[in-house]
């Protein structure tokens, strides 16, 4: 596992993401999904009332600028009561869980799910992997900044590659996409856009999410493209590390978007499971 200066640098980048994706789109969509927010012991904290998957409910960025107390985690879960969120998911680095979390865990009536690997590289490693003469080409794909006038196309194909409604979030997405130190990128097969994926920079770090591709355009490397094109954005935006989440490799299973990274020379940061919260019947 690679070290990291400041370690929890990385959470705060994850969060600060997330929050821009979540927060930036207008009013009414945000209206329309029941979308809350709030900053509570330096983590972001994000409730999507209205989502049917119950996926964009979530907390992180923990422990950054003050530790993680039974106080903070009571006053995330009374967050979500109150917004009437069904479930959220609470994501903590290992490094910030305090000795008293499972009983925090038990009062709280948090429980385990899946674990995510928290990855990152040194921005001119990747550079130089992905533009090594023997690295294997991509298979008549093309990988291209998005232009304004596809960023509703983009959000939709995103949505629809991770089996998510396309309603008010790809218009919630397409809005965010827009912001400054977004950099939302697509694969294309001709003239089909088949795969996204988007860089977020914060500060000297650059924050990679969404990446997706069309199961018809699949293993042409496409994954690939979209890590090396962020990577060379990255590295002429002046920012020096790279930072992506995956889900954590089971025994016996086998994560291609993890061995995409590794092969371009990121390395596991830490692992940590989802920690999920519903209120009590």
């Amino acid at each position: 596992m690679i070290k990291v200066e400041p370690p929890l640098a990385i959470e705060e980048c994850e969060a600060e993401a997330l929050f821009r994706l979540e927060t930036g789109g207008p009013e009414p969509v945000r209206s329309a999904l029941g979308m809350t927010a709030a900053r509570l012991g330096g983590a972001v904290v994000l409730a999507v009332r209205n989502d049917p998957t119950d996926y964009w409910s979530k907390a992180l960025g923990f422990g950054h600028t003050e530790p993680v107390t039974a106080e903070l985690i009571a006053e995330v879960c009374a967050f979500y009561r109150a917004a009437g969120t069904r479930r959220a998911t609470l994501q903590l680095a290992p490094s910030v869980i305090p000795d008293d979390w499972a009983e925090i865990c038990e009062r709280e009536g948090l429980t385990t799910t899946s674990s995510w690997a928290k990855l990152v590289a040194p921005v001119e490693e990747v550079v130089a992997r992905a533009d090594d003469d023997e690295r294997r080409p991509a298979d008549e794909i093309r990988v291209e900044p998005v232009e304004p006038g596809d960023l509703y196309r983009w959000a939709a194909l995103m949505l629809n590659v991770f089996g998510m409604p396309e309603e008010h979030f790809a218009e919630m997405f397409a809005a965010s996409a827009a912001e400054p130190n977004c950099h939302p990128f697509a694969v294309w097969l001709d003239d089909e856009m088949v795969g996204t994926a988007m860089m977020y920079q914060h500060g000297e770090i650059g924050q990679m999410f969404g990446g997706a591709v069309a199961e018809h355009a699949r293993n042409r490397g496409g994954q690939t493209e979209l890590l090396a094109a962020r990577a060379r954005l990255a590295a002429e935006l002046g920012c020096h590390l790279l930072v992506a989440e995956t889900g954590a490799e089971n025994e016996g299973g086998h994560n291609s978007s993890l061995h995409n990274m590794l092969n371009l020379g990121f390395q596991v940061a830490d692992e940590r499971p989802n920690w999920v919260w519903s209120p009590a019947e």
